[in-house]
């Protein structure tokens, strides 16, 4: 499984929409495309959301990030991450 970072920017109807059933359905939808939620935060500044994610890879990815977008009215930027251990074995 492989790890990425999915930063949510909310349009004005994904605003009007948030609640608990909302992310339960998000949550669903994840664990749909074969993946786990690791972690999810609310943020202030550029982004109002994040999301920490395991999928098998690239494509489940790209298949999740536009179905989240679709179910929450929220543009979501997707970017693969590995953690400072692993980057460090590949760069060496």
């Amino acid at each position: 499984m492989a790890t990425f970072l999915m930063f949510g920017e909310y349009s004005q109807d994904g605003v009007k929409q948030i609640s608990a059933e909302r992310t339960e359905k998000a949550n669903a939808l994840i664990e749909k495309h074969g993946g786990l939620l690791v972690s999810g935060y609310a943020l202030l500044g550029k982004h109002d959301l994040l999301l920490v994610v395991e999928l098998p890879g690239i494509e489940e990815a790209m298949k999740l990030s536009i179905a989240l977008s679709k179910l929450l009215s929220i543009a979501f930027t997707t970017a693969p991450a590995v953690s400072v251990e692993v980057f460090d074995k590949i760069i060496t």
